[in-house]
């Protein structure tokens, strides 16, 4: 169940204003090290051998643990570290630990929207699982769909938020408006090099043009 359900959204990483007084040395250390563990889970997500995604999403769990012991405040650290634990957590869904393991990386996930409430890849992320989840799983499919727009909006190279709201726009018989949407999402896949999700972007976009195709036929009388 886990597995099908763990989606975990990336898109744009909000920089630091120029003009903020300068962080103190914890911070610093703590944003190298959340920076490391994000970059980990990239190159895990992107690896096609299994034994390699898990090297990158645990060594990424292991720098995320750091750096949310470092600085506690900085949402990025606990991000980083939700985003190796859901990582983790789609190649062994299946274990005993799973309920624990999304337990935590949830509460991460919420950490990280406590802490910022404008971090548009926790966002994308929280949407995603409100669209995707049952309701006795904590889903909610409106306010899920509400968060993805309000992505897609703030940010125009958000991959997995446009994928997650044209599977919504898709199961609502908007078929043409979810093609579009999962069109973009692979051509700012493709244009920005954002290799670990242009598979998953071909995919969903081949997936919804069937869909489409198929809504639009009318079996002769």
């Amino acid at each position: 169940m886990l597995r099908k359900t763990l989606g975990v959204a990336l898109g744009l990483i909000v920089a630091g204003h120029a003009l903020l007084p300068m962080p103190s040395q914890a911070q610093v250390s703590a944003r190298h090290l959340a920076k490391e563990a994000l970059e980990e889970c990239d190159q895990g997500r992107a690896a096609t051998v299994r034994e390699a995604r898990l090297m990158h999403f645990h060594t990424g769990q292991a720098l995320a643990e750091q750096a949310v012991a470092l600085d506690q405040r900085y949402a990025d650290a606990h991000f980083s570290l939700f985003c190796n634990l859901g990582e983790i957590l789609r190649i062994d869904g299946e274990s005993i630990t799973a309920t624990f393991g999304f337990r935590r990386m949830m509460n991460e996930l919420d950490r990280t929207l406590e802490l910022n409430p404008g971090h548009l890849d926790a966002l994308s992320a929280k949407g995603t699982f409100l669209v995707k989840l049952p309701g006795v799983l904590g889903g909610d499919k409106e306010k899920g769909e509400q968060l993805l727009q309000q992505v897609v909006k703030r940010a125009p190279h958000a991959v997995n938020a446009r994928l997650a709201l044209a599977r919504v726009r898709c199961e609502r018989g908007r078929h043409q408006e979810a093609v579009t949407l999962a069109s973009d999402a692979l051509a700012i896949a493709r244009k920005h090099k954002r290799a670990e999700f242009i598979p998953e972007a071909r995919a969903t976009l081949q997936q919804l043009r069937t869909n489409a195709t198929g809504a639009s036929y009318k079996p002769p009388l």
